[in-house]
């Protein structure tokens, strides 16, 4: 048999004592001696709780009577939908835009604050509207440079209303020029080395802009062939001597992942897959957390498959540490580099966390 959270009046007069959110949509209560119904969270003054009465809707609470309090509107939809469906349709402007909207205007198509709207954004999306627009606009502007005939034409595909701002833009959206990534990274130069470390074969890769590829496997060779095949026309340059000092710092972290990787990344993704990275990257080193907990987060707790996508998608093992994520049952699931290593790093990090406490 099913248990209906605040079911029972105190329950009800608990969740309003502490103005708890979750209660919304669970009910609402009313004040006799003013005549007007809130939300659960409303932030108004507590009435006294022989002045209270509770009903299962707003729509009850009106046929006693009762009419909206003005301040929390709780004949309205709850404000978590609210901000929901402002968020989405904000993101709708964004994605379909010419020219990214200004903040002022995005608040404006959705009726909130700029201040508001920012915050209200930021805690639906896990990222600022100006950091969903940036990374929107440089997944159109791949998948423009794929699929049209010439850069000039991508340009205009992507958005962009003049050459001068897709330049401008387009070197730290891509990690090189626009023709260079159309052409496969023809002409691009892109550092790596191969080393050994406990967990095996290491490579590490590097644009102008960072380090781009950390890869563990047994074959050092099949590392470079899939570094190749993600970049078919880049010259690939191995045995850089600066390179392979970034290299000894790589490998120094993945032996003693809490002393850090004090290195520039070149981390290219969705905005969605950018928020995920960014939760993985708050989880201690020592620490786990679940794929559920990473959705939570990020503001997709009914995505939990598409974070274990972005999780998968991520090419920068250790320094993202995807390996930190295990399942709600407590099993470790897959590893893009094996479970194996999976298991050895969290175990590596445990000690360490255990060493450091003791």
């Amino acid at each position: 048999m099913r248990v209906m959270k605040f079911a029972t009046d105190n329950e009800r007069w608990q969740a309003v004592a502490r103005r708890d959110a979750s209660a919304e949509g669970a009910f609402v209560y009313a004040v006799k001696t003013t005549g007007v119904y809130c939300r659960p969270s409303c932030a108004a003054r507590l009435p006294r709780r022989a002045n209270v009465r509770f009903f299962d809707s707003a729509a009850d609470a009106e046929r006693a009577g009762f009419r909206a309090c003005k301040r929390c509107k709780p004949n309205k939809a709850p404000r978590n939908a609210e901000h929901a469906s402002a968020v989405a349709k904000a993101c709708r402007l964004i994605e379909t835009a010419g020219e990214v909207p200004s903040l002022n205007d995005l608040a404006h198509s959705v009726g909130l604050s700029p201040s508001h709207f920012h915050r209200v954004f930021k805690s639906q999306t896990g990222v600022t509207p100006k950091a969903y627009a940036v990374a929107n606009r440089s997944r159109r502007t791949r998948i423009a440079l794929a699929k049209s005939r010439t850069v000039t034409a991508a340009i205009y595909d992507a958005g962009f209303k003049s050459n001068g701002r897709f330049y401008a833009a387009s070197s730290k959206m891509l990690g090189m020029k626009p023709t260079t990534y159309r052409a496969g990274g023809k002409g691009a130069v892109i550092r790596f080395a191969v080393g050994q470390c406990s967990l095996g074969a290491i490579l590490a890769a590097a644009t102008e802009r960072g380090i781009c590829t950390i890869a563990l496997g047994d074959d050092p060779n099949r590392l470079v062939r899939e570094l190749q095949d993600r970049f078919p026309q880049a010259e690939l340059v191995g045995g850089d001597a600066k390179f392979e000092k970034w290299v000894a710092k790589v490998i120094g972290f993945v032996e003693r992942p809490s002393v850090g990787l004090n290195l520039p990344l070149d981390v290219q993704g969705t905005a969605f897959q950018q928020r995920v990275w960014r939760a993985l990257c708050k989880v201690p080193c020592g620490q786990t957390t679940t794929y559920a907990k990473i959705a939570q987060q990020v503001g997709r707790p009914d995505a939990v498959r598409a974070v274990a996508g972005a999780i998968a998608a991520n090419n920068i093992a250790v320094a993202i540490p995807c390996h930190r994520v295990i399942r709600t049952d407590g099993s470790l699931s897959g590893y893009r580099w094996g479970v194996e290593r999976k298991e050895a790093l969290l175990r590596k990090e445990k000690g360490e966390r255990m060493k450091d406490e003791g």
